[in-house]
């Protein structure tokens, strides 16, 4: 069974500085490290789904050229990194319109789905999927069906769904994967991935597959990159679980895509996303 895989193309320090008028001024890695990525992709035969944050393909359109000319999908992931729902409906459309446009500009192609930063599209804004349907997106991958302080929607589906809306269709709904041992346990990648050991990572994916379907899993350039800079002045547990064992996470990666099969998120769910083959 083909698996989703997905990367949220993120500088280091987009998930810890929330001022995005100051990113600038922190060492730029995002190439370096999404470079070691489709490095790996490429010697893994595996294929993605590339959630870009639009500020990234600003500044770095030969970047998105490159991931969309190696065979992988190019999705949005907003413009800016901030927490939906601290945002207000017009800033949140602004922002995703934002993205779509700089995503269009640089494939020709305007981008089918969208993930929001820290999976912040909760049951408090629940509103957002309305946005997104209006906007034109097919599908969605924010939601965690998990408990986290920061997100998540733990009585939410734990697979592909759609969520409709009063006289304006609906939109494709992908969550995170995750496996049910009387409650959710997150298995979908980041932290989790880098904390719980290999074997059981995949056990995990294979558990996902023998429900018949495809597990979605996720990670982010920064991962692979053990040598970038540490910021300073972090909560202590913020740190620890942010910084978790980032020399292992390649190689994790690497045996994982070797062992099983990945694609995008466009080819895994193409029927949900369609109602019928692309073929």
């Amino acid at each position: 069974m083909k698996n989703a895989l997905t990367v949220d193309v993120e500088d280091w320090h987009h998930c810890m500085v929330d001022d995005y008028r100051t990113w600038s001024s922190y060492e730029d890695r995002i190439v370096h490290s999404t470079t070691k990525v489709l490095r790996l992709l490429r010697e893994t035969g595996a294929r993605a789904t590339f959630f870009v944050l639009g500020y990234v393909a600003a500044r770095h359109p030969e970047l998105v050229a490159q991931i969309r000319d190696a065979g992988h999908e190019v999705a949005s992931h907003g413009y800016h990194h901030q927490f939906v729902y601290h945002l207000t409906r017009d800033e949140f459309r602004a922002d995703v319109e934002r993205s779509i446009q700089v995503l269009q500009e640089v494939t020709g192609e305007r981008p089918l789905g969208y993930r929001a930063p820290f999976f912040s599209i909760t049951k408090r804004s629940w509103w957002a999927f309305d946005v997104l349907a209006e906007v034109g997106f097919r599908y969605d991958s924010s939601i965690y069906p998990v408990f986290n302080h920061r997100y998540g929607i733990p009585d939410a589906p734990r697979f592909a769904h759609r969520i409709e809306f009063d006289g304006k269709g609906g939109l494709l709904e992908l969550p995170i994967s995750t496996v049910r041992i009387g409650f959710n346990l997150p298995v979908g990648g980041g932290v989790y991935f880098r904390f719980l050991p290999y074997r059981l990572m995949r056990m995990f994916v294979k558990q996902i597959n023998r429900e018949e379907k495809p597990a979605l899993l996720y990670f982010h350039p920064w991962e692979m990159d053990p040598d970038q800079p540490v910021l300073e002045g972090l909560p202590v547990l913020f740190k620890a679980r942010r910084y978790l064992n980032l020399d292992r996470a390649e190689n994790k990666w690497r045996s994982l895509l070797s062992d099983l099969e990945f694609a995008p998120v466009s080819e895994v769910f193409q029927r949900e996303i369609w109602g019928k083959s692309m073929t």
